[in-house]
């Protein structure tokens, strides 16, 4: 099933919306918490909270491409959980980098220097990527929205 069906299955409030996402989407979704986790369980959690995000978001919201909507959302969930571990751990490990090192970039500002500084920033980092091949373009990819290689 398309992406603009689902979404509209959504929109519709038909509670199967979420079974045909879980069947295309699933794996992504369990990919992305797990490289983040490392844990089946708390990686799983993630995937069907995932899901009630999802049905809880959309509608008001209509997502354009769906894999990357809930890709957020599942990685956001994933970070949450491995904030809530750690902090009951106090362990140190590579998802701290990963959390920190963009932090600049993506949070949203109500100041105008900042907002204006931030927009700045993102131009010289697309200028840089742009200059890349394609290769190591992927791993940043990869890095920082899937947190693989860790």
């Amino acid at each position: 099933m398309d992406d603009d069906s689902i979404v509209r299955m959504y929109w519709e409030r038909n509670e199967k919306a979420i079974s045909v996402t879980s069947e295309k989407y699933g794996s992504y979704c369990l990919s992305i918490a797990k490289n983040i986790l490392d844990n089946q369980e708390d990686a799983e959690e993630c995937v069907n909270d995932t899901y009630l995000h999802a049905w809880n978001s959309i509608p008001p919201n209509r997502p354009k491409i769906l894999s990357t909507y809930l890709g957020k959302i599942v990685r956001n969930l994933s970070f949450n959980v491995y904030k809530r571990n750690k902090a009951e751990k106090r362990g140190s490990g590579q998802i701290a980098l990963v959390l920190d090192e963009p932090s600049a970039i993506v949070a949203d500002s109500k100041n105008q220097e900042d907002e204006w500084n931030r927009k700045l920033l993102v131009s010289a980092i697309n200028a840089f990527l742009s200059e890349l091949p394609t290769e190591k373009r992927k791993i940043i990819v990869c890095r920082y929205w899937y947190a693989a290689g860790m």
